[in-house]
């Protein structure tokens, strides 16, 4: 698989990207320099627009508005005005804590997840957006959640806890309670460390290797299908997209590069791409009123 850089942004934490079809574009984001973007490919524009604080993700909704993931909580977005009107705090005794990540399930139900802002301690955790609204917590709890991915029939969740170097498989109850789960896949010592993760039609699973300079797809049974190597170290996360969906963009990460490190690395915090050939799952838009 060959893999291109289509938009050197030097991003320092380029995150959560999401193709959005009904838009013909990627969405995605710069958690430390707050900004979240879009690239539209065919034309190869591109746009931006800075959060007021830490963003870790866009998700469309089925009314057509937008929610964002800010380190202050659940923030309605609108990229017509420019502004973000805060929601929801899920956890307003945790001030250390910032959102990172999230999903929506075929259901239209969003899993977001916390971490400690300064990765140390084991304060992250895994929750889903009820009718409240509230955010209902789950028992995953880590430092670093990551992820979580859906599978396309909606039946199993996968979070990710990145300094465990873990992915776990769940059955997703209909009222949105998880299993009691088991590990699914453990990533090797010197491979990097899973971050975001997405599955595509077929179930299978691709994770972006943080220190790893690559992607992995994994079989739904856990088993390696390929890895693709890429030009600098920190892959964050793929999403595919593309009229067929069958392009990934992956984004990608200079923060914590030493200065050596970034002059072998021109390109790290780029945005990529390569083709696969099993298509991504359509994304699903958050459902409010669940």
């Amino acid at each position: 698989m060959t893999v291109e850089c289509v938009w050197d942004l030097n991003a320092t934490l380029g995150e959560g990207p999401l193709w959005v079809p009904d838009d013909a574009a990627l969405w995605f984001v710069d958690i430390k320099r707050r900004h979240i973007h879009r690239f539209d490919p065919a034309s190869g524009s591109r746009g931006r627009w800075r959060a007021p604080d830490q963003v870790g993700w866009v998700q469309p909704t089925a009314d057509g508005r937008w929610l964002a993931g800010l380190k202050t909580g659940l923030h309605w977005f609108d990229p017509d005005a420019s502004t973000f009107t805060p929601w929801l705090d899920p956890e307003p005794d945790r001030p250390d804590n910032r959102l990172n990540d999230s999903v929506v399930d075929a259901s239209g139900r969003l899993w977001f997840g916390t971490m400690d802002d300064l990765e140390g301690a084991p304060t992250g955790r895994l929750y889903h957006l009820e009718d409240g609204p509230r955010a209902v917590p789950t028992d995953v709890t880590c430092c670093i959640t990551n992820g979580p991915a859906a599978s396309p029939d909606g039946r199993f969740l996968y979070p990710v806890d990145t300094l465990g170097k873990t992915i776990r498989r769940h059955e997703i109850g209909a009222d949105g309670a998880l299993s009691a789960g088991e590990v699914l896949i453990t990533i090797e010592d010197g491979a990097g460390h899973p971050d975001g993760a997405i599955c595509d039609s077929a179930g299978n699973l691709w994770v972006g290797l943080y220190g790893g300079w690559g992607a992995r797809c994994y079989a739904p049974d856990g088993t390696l299908q390929r890895h693709v190597d890429f030009p600098v170290s920190n892959v964050t996360k793929i999403a595919l997209g593309g009229p067929d969906l069958k392009t990934a963009y992956a984004t990608t990460a200079a923060k914590g590069l030493s200065e050596e490190e970034r002059a072998r690395q021109p390109l790290a915090g780029g945005l990529f791409a390569f083709e696969v050939e099993t298509a991504g799952a359509a994304i699903t838009p958050v459902r409010i009123g669940l």
